[in-house]
């Protein structure tokens, strides 16, 4: 097995040197090189031409963010941002990073070391099996799509992973406000999570915010299951479906998982949802599809040709989860045509 060649790039010396240690632990990781900005960067990236890039989002000299814009058109990397809590990680995102960790705030030596090793890591690695040439801005040439009858009761749920931050604003972009309410889990940071809502909320036509317990699912809104150490679940409360938020441990390895949001719409909603799984490592979401599509519900997944990375679509479709198999920038129609035959 060949080794995961990654270069570091971080202005904070300590930092820097902290990483590549703790990095070099692994035997499936050689660290190429190290560079304090974005002009050495660029040096090293065609010195070492690494698998993966680890980049700060603060950097001297020019921001990771602008270094970001002008390196992908000429030479897509796998990149993983590591970014203190703010915004500007989306701004990464969409300049065409694969994904980001939450860089740890006031720790000691020990903390970071067990940031690296367990939250890193992984993602590096879950990086160098990325498809870079899908990382782009989709446009869809979706002409304006609307219901063609009342619908009440119906309900979206979607799932996504690496990748997902853009996948889902593809997708959610394309919503009118007549769109069944909709639930959605991103695996990401806590903290991020509200921002990111934010974000969409500013960008789309439909509402959306962080989900709290008692918030109503309603047409033209979306709630985003919150990052951290809590499950968003459907629950009915009367006539109307609420969102639950509760603490539980960590199913296939996340919290929230979108497999316990998706059974608990299968139990709640059963043939009247829309279950859509999107770009991500892992099997997370598929179980809890499969428990939507036997309810009744109508499923979607992302096709293997615009996932970042084809794991949860691929597990969900394998194990015979998925009934309509789209690409990204088809799953909002699908969404309107499924939806308009139920």
């Amino acid at each position: 097995m060949s080794l995961i060649k990654v270069l570091v790039v971080d202005d904070s010396v300590v930092f820097r040197e902290l990483l590549v240690q703790s990095l070099s632990r692994d035997p499936s990781i050689q660290v190429v090189g190290t560079a304090k900005d974005p002009f050495e960067a660029r040096d090293a990236i065609l010195k070492y031409h690494p698998d993966v890039m680890t980049l700060d989002v603060e950097l001297p000299r020019m921001s990771g963010i602008e270094f970001l814009r002008k390196l992908m058109p000429q030479y897509p990397l796998p990149v993983v941002v590591i970014s203190a809590l703010s915004d500007k990680v989306f701004d990464a995102m969409n300049a065409g990073a694969v994904d980001f960790v939450a860089k740890p705030a006031v720790v000691n030596r020990t903390q970071l070391e067990e940031f690296i090793q367990n939250e890193l890591l992984v993602k590096i690695k879950i990086a160098s099996t990325a498809k870079i040439s899908n990382i782009k801005k989709t446009v869809s040439s979706m002409e304006s799509q609307q219901l063609t009858t009342a619908h009440k009761n119906l309900i979206v749920a979607i799932g996504a992973s690496t990748g997902g931050t853009e996948a889902i604003f593809s997708v959610v972009k394309d919503y009118g406000i007549d769109i069944p309410g909709i639930v959605i889990v991103q695996h990401m940071p806590p903290g991020f999570t509200q921002m990111y809502a934010k974000r969409l909320d500013n960008e789309c036509r439909v509402h959306v915010k962080e989900a709290q317990t008692g918030d109503r699912v309603m047409p033209g809104h979306v709630l985003i299951a919150p990052g951290g150490d809590k499950h968003m679940h459907l629950v009915k409360v009367g006539e109307n479906y609420q969102v639950e938020i509760k603490p539980g441990p960590k199913v296939n390895g996340h919290c929230p998982s979108v497999d316990v949001l998706f059974e608990s719409v299968a139990r709640v909603a059963k043939a009247k949802a829309v279950g859509i799984i999107l770009t991500g490592m892992g099997g997370d979401g598929a179980k809890g599809l499969l428990a939507m599509r036997r309810a009744g519900a109508k499923t979607i997944g992302q096709d293997e040709s615009t996932c970042v990375v084809y794991g949860m679509p691929k597990v969900a479709y394998d194990i015979g989860a998925v009934e309509y198999q789209e690409k990204l920038t088809d799953i909002a129609r699908k969404t309107y045509a499924v939806l308009n035959k139920m």
